[in-house]
């Protein structure tokens, strides 16, 4: 099972990130805080003090076409913030 699907890169957690050195991370409804805490550590090579997770659930969508009305939902995820040690940083553009 891979764990941590992708970082959330957005301007709010970018903000969070500088200020508290905390990151966000999209990933697997079924991981549990401590997998998510031993996933990170072990990619990114720090240590990690705290993870708190939020699942949520998908929107519904809809649009109009020419056949009619499409609806749909988007996808559910789960999001794990996690709080690293102080002096520890997680560079998501350094290998570009």
């Amino acid at each position: 099972m891979i764990i941590i699907k992708k970082p959330v890169i957005t301007e709010k957690m970018t903000a969070i990130s500088e200020k508290l050195n905390k990151f966000a991370f999209i990933v697997d409804k079924r991981a549990n805080k401590i997998q998510i805490k031993e996933a990170v550590e072990k990619l990114y090579d720090v240590k990690v003090v705290a993870v708190n997770t939020m699942n949520y659930d998908g929107k519904r969508k809809s649009r109009y076409t020419k056949a009619g009305v499409i609806t749909g939902r988007t996808a559910a995820f789960k999001k794990a913030i996690v709080t690293l040690k102080e002096g520890d940083t997680i560079d998501f553009f350094s290998n570009i």
